[in-house]
């Protein structure tokens, strides 16, 4: 009776720690998220405005475990920094959340450039497929869209 009781705990305890993966399996959007992600397009605009393509660089990386970071840059030297860069670099990493559809999560920055970032979240929709993810501001106050393919 107790190895079935401290067998039941430990799969409770594995379930409850794998609540990311749980999502996953549950939905294709978010099980294509976890990978590494070359940029191969970003683009810019005022709030409600169009969209013109920054010539960047970059990558990101969601693991099963919950984790993600991310490395972009822009190559002009002279490009104004945003709130997320310093010298055209942009560089953070944390942990992230889904949302309940399965097509948005929260990035939750446990280290960042920005150090005002740190301790911060943010949410992003996306949309994954087995090749490519495209990540969108949630927020209307933001207007930018980044394409990425797999590695």
């Amino acid at each position: 009776m107790t190895k079935q009781f401290l067998s039941a705990a430990a799969l409770s305890a594995l379930i409850a720690a794998s609540g990311t993966t749980a999502a996953f399996a549950q939905d294709s959007n978010a099980e294509n998220l976890v990978g590494a992600w070359r940029m191969v397009s970003l683009a810019f605009g005022e709030p409600g405005g169009e969209l013109t393509e920054v010539p960047y660089s970059g990558q990101i990386i969601f693991t099963e475990a919950g984790t993600v970071s991310t490395q972009a840059m822009n190559p002009d030297e002279s490009a104004p920094d945003n709130a997320y860069t310093v010298n055209g670099y942009e560089a953070f990493y944390g942990t992230y959340d889904l949302g309940e559809g399965n097509d948005t999560f929260t990035i939750n920055v446990s280290s960042s450039l920005i150090r005002s970032m740190i301790g911060g979240a943010f949410e992003r929709s996306f949309e994954a497929t087995e090749d490519q993810l495209v990540l969108m501001p949630t927020s209307p106050d933001e207007n930018w869209r980044v394409v990425y393919e797999r590695y």
